[in-house]
């Protein structure tokens, strides 16, 4: 892409719509974003401007959107505010607002301000601004402004109270807590269908919990994936984030099962046989995993259910709305047409499409096997969570949320144009990504979120909670502002763009609020300062690594001085566990995978001269001995992390196995088997769920911890 400077006309529209026009890198370096990123990033946003004169009308349009309706789509409030609400009516027309509480039991009348504003014209009408003040006594919730003018119809909007922080559970906020972090899929017991599920999961959560003084257990986001293979296998490249996969169900487990025939309960025997040879594979193999769960899936599905258990699939059903309609219906569509809705014939452009609606009809039962599906995976969930803090668990189990969702999976084909085109999410370059990183994700387009009045990122924040104690948020700093990559470009050629994030941080309390569930913001990567200072202030939890505690001469940072309200781990699922970065494991990928600006001379100094500062620091603190072994420094640095003020202190499993592989490496797809390596021990051979509870090493490293119902 060339690299035109933006004219004054063009900036002022950019900067108009949250669209960056400079930026400071990740070496501190001010960088100017072209006009032909500009322009990209507009057209994702449905505006096309290739004059000054276009640009100069688009802004003027912008500025009088607000204008052109009475009240906002979608109005927010912190609790024991009073906010100032605007109305547009034409000139002198008397109006009168109310808001009606989300209880429906109460109305509340609107006190107009005296505050001048002058009016405009808007579409050759002469149109005014009132002023109400919001009463700062509303209940936290949903509530629904109206506004009348006489002889005309009511106008609504959304109306949202919000706690102003999220509350820490009393034994958190007293104790701490405790955890582990885990890729769920690759804890395979000898009772998995060669993927580790939610059985799986709740028995390493609960022997955690009981053995191991485990206060949550972290997942890898467990999002829906494709309908059919192949799979994608990361976890953070999802189909759907409302929904979950079910290739995490333990198909055991679910009541039909004892009820079926004598033939059908053989079949389902010789399909786990199948699949139960999987376990003894050294990776991961989704699709066929995938392929003899369904065929069991399917024969279960077949069995008639109780009326209690009929009854409570008919609840989920109304509860989820025609949103899980329209999933399954895509699932239909993609078990029909291939997973590529841009392949399909155009008839099925969404949801509301008459010919969609009529393979709804014509495919009733298939819709519903996979609405089935997912009450299923709620049921599981819960049983997870009931148990989690059963076993003295204070939160339990933690879910993930990725950033964004595959570009041609349902998500994007259920909700439109709320989802940008010709543009995907990604990073600029950093440290540890020095070419960038490109996601392949559409992100939000900030307007039409705000004209859906947030609904569809409520509904999955709802879901991720529902069967939760906690919630990490991949990327939270997206929230604020999201690195958009125009199409066919370098991630070095993208720009941010902003998001009300007062709007989008405020649902994100609210829920948390009214699930009392914990959340934890990743926010590494390039931060602005004052983000983790709001967030913090709101009550969400912030995250440390610990080789990225570094101050600017590359110094460790003591352990004392890190942050109280975040979750603090040695390592993260984009490095190796830490026997491996010990043993310089990222290096080797990276350098194999030409994934380098510098050389590798100069990178193996750096990280020789990293890991040196570190290794000093625990000598000097008594914690290492001269020429310790590998797994003493990793004990070594769990019990520095654990000196910490951090409420929340993360063990990663493969370290409880001394795994060294790196479970993803950042910038690469199919060279690297991202998201496909099973938990190995320090031979890199598969460990299964059984060898992983019954192990010395684990408990050793847990002993480290010092958290939740040990003393901080």
């Amino acid at each position: 892409m060339t690299s035109t400077p933006p004219t004054r006309a063009l900036a002022e529209l950019a900067r108009a719509y949250g669209i960056a026009t400079e930026y400071w890198d990740w070496c501190n370096r001010h960088a100017m974003v072209s006009a032909e990123t500009i322009t990209a990033v507009l057209a994702a946003m449905g505006i096309s401007v290739t004059t000054d004169e276009q640009a100069q009308e688009a802004l003027r349009s912008a500025f009088l959107r607000p204008w052109r309706r009475r009240i906002a789509t979608f109005t927010m409030a912190r609790a024991g505010t009073a906010p100032w609400l605007a109305v547009h009516v034409p000139h002198g027309e008397p109006v009168t607002v109310w808001v009606q509480l989300e209880d429906q039991e109460e109305r509340r009348e609107l006190t107009q301000v005296d505050h001048w504003v002058d009016p405009r014209e808007v579409d050759g009408t002469l149109i005014g601004e009132a002023t109400f003040s919001i009463p700062a006594d509303l209940p936290i919730g949903y509530h629904t402004l109206h506004a009348e003018v006489p002889g005309q119809d009511s106008v609504s909007g959304h109306l949202v109270v919000v706690p102003n922080a999220v509350p820490l559970p009393g034994a958190v906020a007293n104790h701490g807590a405790f955890g582990l972090t885990s890729q769920i899929y690759s804890v395979r017991s000898q009772r998995s269908w060669g993927i580790g599920d939610f059985s799986d999961l709740a028995e390493m959560a609960v022997w955690s919990a009981r053995t191991l003084g485990a206060d949550f257990v972290l997942v890898n986001p467990i999002h829906a994936a494709e309908p059919i293979e192949p799979l994608e296998p990361s976890p953070y490249l999802p189909t759907s984030r409302r929904f979950v996969n079910p290739i995490y169900l333990r198909v055991e487990e679910i009541d039909e099962v004892s009820y079926l025939s004598t033939e059908d309960s053989s079949r389902l025997a010789a399909l786990a046989a199948q699949a139960r040879g999987l376990n003894r594979s050294d990776i991961i193999d989704r699709d066929a995993a995938w392929t003899a769960k369904r065929a069991a899936l399917e024969i279960i599905f077949r069995q008639p259910r109780s009326p209690r258990r009929q009854a409570s699939f008919d609840d989920f059903r109304e509860a989820e709305g025609q949103g899980l309609e329209d999933f399954a219906t895509w699932c239909v569509l993609a078990e029909k047409h291939g997973p590529l809705p841009h392949e399909w014939p155009a008839e099925y452009d969404g949801p509301q499409a008459p010919a969609v609606r009529e393979v709804a009809v014509e495919n009733a039962d298939r819709v519903m096997f996979w609405m089935w599906l997912q009450w299923l995976l709620d049921l599981q969930l819960a049983r997870i969570q009931t148990e989690c803090r059963a076993a003295g668990m204070s939160i339990g189990m933690m879910q993930d949320l990725a950033v964004g969702v595959h570009p041609d999976g349902a998500d994007s084909w259920a909700l439109g144009d709320a989802l940008a085109r010709g543009v995907t999410v990604g990073a600029p370059p950093d440290a540890y990504s020095q070419r960038g990183q490109d996601w392949s994700q559409p992100p939000w387009r900030p307007d039409k979120l705000a004209d859906m009045a947030y609904l569809p990122y409520r509904d999955l924040l709802r879901n991720q909670l529902r069967n939760s104690g906690g919630l990490r948020i991949d990327h939270i700093i997206g929230l604020f502002r999201l690195w958009w990559v125009p199409q066919g470009c370098e991630p070095i050629e993208g720009t941010y763009v902003r998001y009300d994030h007062e709007a989008l941080i405020g649902l994100l309390v609210l829920e948390a609020y009214r699930a009392g569930a914990v959340i934890v913001g990743e926010d590494l990567g390039t931060v602005e300062p004052w983000v983790r200072d709001y967030l913090a202030d709101r009550g969400i939890l912030g995250t440390s690594i610990l080789w990225f505690e570094v101050h600017e001469d590359g110094t460790p940072r003591r352990a004392e001085d890190y942050r109280r309200l975040c979750l603090a781990s040695v390592t993260t699922h984009d490095l190796p566990p830490t026997a491996g970065y010990l043993e310089g494991e990222h290096i080797r990928v990276r350098a194999e995978l030409d994934l380098f600006t510098r050389s590798l001379e100069e990178e193996l100094a750096v990280d020789e001269a990293q890991r040196g500062r570190m290794l000093q620091v625990l000598r000097e603190r008594g914690l290492l001995g001269p020429t310790p072994e590998v797994d003493t420094v990793v004990e070594a640095l769990h019990r520095y992390l654990s000196w910490s003020p951090a409420l929340l202190m993360g063990i990663a499993v493969p370290d409880l196995t001394g795994d060294r592989r790196v479970i993803n490496q950042p910038g690469t797809d199919e060279e690297y088997p991202n998201w496909r390596l099973p938990l190995a021990g320090p031979d890199r051979t598969p460990v299964m769920l059984e060898d992983l509870m019954a192990s010395p090493r684990a408990k050793r490293l847990a002993e480290c911890a010092g958290r939740g119902r040990r003393p901080l």
